[in-house]
């Protein structure tokens, strides 16, 4: 089986959650309706196995669409049409969990579709939603509680199938091809099974993995230790906040690019930005514009990056992808809309 760049990984199903697609996927274009009350007889006397799916729901459309929010109403969706056939024809299907993925798999095939219109008329540019790590979620540095227990943030398991540059490169593939690849490398289904969902051939699908796979690898840079990268991101945030312009530059990569997405609901940088000198200036006069400024690190997707606050509230999130001993792009994310799970109370 080919695994995707090491650079990347692959996110190996746990044991219990691997399932094979069945053939029995009737009902799955049924238009929503609401899950069954107690008593109704439309009860599923297996609930809590469907039920148990969630996470993995969760975590394939959060990969597909690189947004939480509509991940979660992937979810809502993919369960509704579970619900809205009949209890007969839910006993018929051999694996519930395979016909819960299949379904979630089309919706997000044909959100991905949609998707690219829409952000045609996005207001600058787009990233995709970043995620916290949930030990920070939990433990109340990004303001959680107890109550972030059932916060979907916590269900996407964070390795490097979700770091911020892997989902940029998924960006730019087809939906067919971010379907084909994410399903097959990092979710490990059979090309026999991805074709089932894409609506192709397995040739076809293994084809359309092949592809985005080459993507993958263009946008690789050298490996640098887990260590090295955190170390590079708190020297950035140190000298930011000493405002020592020569210390930025020294830790930018001299092509490094910088993107930034307000949504149009917040002041951000409307197309990317590159070169140290320019980064480092822009980024002063971030400092200078906001004194009141607090710099926090934080996991970002699974890696180093930081969390700008003031007032105790999370204005921005920013991801870096680091090569040696430099930052070679910065990510930062300012709509709100896309902060969610790091809204402090």
């Amino acid at each position: 089986m080919t695994r995707p760049a090491s650079q990347f990984g692959a996110l190996s199903r746990r044991s219990g959650e691997r399932s094979h697609t069945s053939n029995h996927t009737e009902g799955a274009d049924a238009t929503m309706t609401v899950p069954p009350e107690p008593g109704d007889d439309r009860t599923d006397p297996s609930l809590s196995a469907v039920m148990s799916e969630r996470r993995q729901l969760i975590n394939l459309a959060y990969r597909l669409l690189g947004s939480l929010a509509d991940a979660e109403d992937v979810v809502q969706e993919t369960y509704a049409r579970w619900y809205a056939m009949s209890r007969r024809q839910r006993e018929a299907v051999e694996s519930p969990g395979a016909w819960l993925t299949t379904v979630a798999g089309r919706v997000c095939l044909d959100l991905l579709g949609s998707a690219r219109a829409r952000r045609e008329r996005y207001v600058g540019e787009w990233i995709p939603e970043p995620l916290p790590d949930r030990t920070e979620l939990l433990g109340g540095r990004a303001g959680g509680t107890v109550t972030d227990l059932t916060d979907p943030a916590d269900r996407v398991t964070l390795d490097e199938s979700v770091n911020m540059a892997f989902l940029v490169v998924l960006e730019s593939m087809t939906p067919a091809e971010r379907v084909a690849f994410v399903l097959h490398d990092v979710f490990r289904y059979s090309f026999a099974e991805v074709a089932e969902i894409v609506g192709r051939t397995p040739a076809a699908c293994r084809q359309l993995a092949s592809s985005a796979r080459r993507r993958i690898r263009a946008a690789q840079v050298p490996a640098t230790p887990a260590a090295r990268r955190a170390d590079v991101v708190r020297d950035f945030k140190r000298a930011w906040e000493a405002k020592d312009i020569d210390a930025l530059i020294g830790l930018l990569d001299p092509k490094v690019t910088m993107v930034s997405d307000g949504g149009g609901v917040v002041s951000a940088l409307l197309r990317p930005i590159e070169g140290g000198e320019q980064i480092a200036r822009y980024a002063m006069a971030i400092a200078d514009l906001a004194p009141g400024m607090t710099i926090l690190e934080r996991t970002v997707n699974g890696q180093p990056g930081l969390v700008a606050q003031r007032d105790g509230v999370t204005e921005a999130v920013m991801a870096f992808e680091v090569a040696g001993d430099r930052v070679t792009r910065i990510w930062a994310v300012r709509n709100p809309e896309k902060l969610r799970p790091w809204t402090t109370a």
